[in-house]
């Protein structure tokens, strides 16, 4: 990903934050076959002394070949990438003083992206999957007037369902945050966009502003 520094975001919280917050993750591999791209969404857990980063959880299609290429067996897993898009805003001239002063300005774009690098295991495990899917659904549902549960479905339909995919595991062993969020604007230009753009990039643009002051 072509980083400049003043775009590059590393604090941990906030690359975390940001898949939590937008956890539907795009998993770019390469194999015979060339490059491939898959769309799931993750779960993200801690750092840990075997993953520095973190580990994002997830779950595909057992008919989906992409767990299959978790390596060469001898417990190295295939490296992937997994990119999770934040908040992204078109930006107009028109936010910028500089087009009634001399109008040189063009539009661009506003974003926030995590890039995260690791190796990606299988885990073929109904009681690992089923916690796995106990907790993605009560994040997911808690926001329901009636949050749904497995235990609302009927037991053996649940139990064919989940014959029917695969856990897959990324220990992340590098992240890159990008969050290019008028840093080489102008103090003006910047409030006005954050008005303009409302949440959540305004809230993006505050916190990436407040690391450098």
């Amino acid at each position: 990903m072509y980083l400049p520094q003043k775009f590059n975001e590393t604090r941990p919280a906030l690359l975390h934050a940001l898949v939590h917050a937008h956890p539907l993750g795009t998993v770019v591999t390469h194999g015979a076959g060339g490059l491939d791209a898959n769309h799931i969404p993750f779960e993200i857990e801690a750092a840990s002394p075997g993953a520095p980063f973190g580990i994002l959880r997830g779950h595909v299609a057992r008919a989906n070949p992409l767990w299959r290429r978790e390596g060469d067996g001898a417990g190295d897993g295939q490296d992937v990438l997994a990119i999770f898009q934040g908040p992204s805003a078109y930006i107009t001239p028109a936010l910028y003083d500089e087009k009634q002063a001399s109008g040189k300005v063009v539009p661009t774009y506003h974003y926030a992206v995590v890039h995260a690098h690791g190796k990606l295991r299988a885990i073929d495990d109904p009681a690992w999957m089923r916690d796995l899917l106990t907790r993605l659904t009560a994040r997911h549902e808690a926001p329901q007037a009636r949050p749904w549960s497995m235990e609302d479905a009927p037991p053996d339909f649940i139990a064919r369902l989940m014959k029917a995919v695969v856990g897959i595991e990324i220990r992340i062993e590098r992240m890159q945050g990008k969050w290019k969020t008028g840093q080489d604007d102008t103090m003006a230009d910047q409030r006005r966009m954050e008005l303009q753009l409302g949440e959540p990039m305004a809230s993006l643009m505050q916190e990436r502003r407040a690391a450098r002051e």
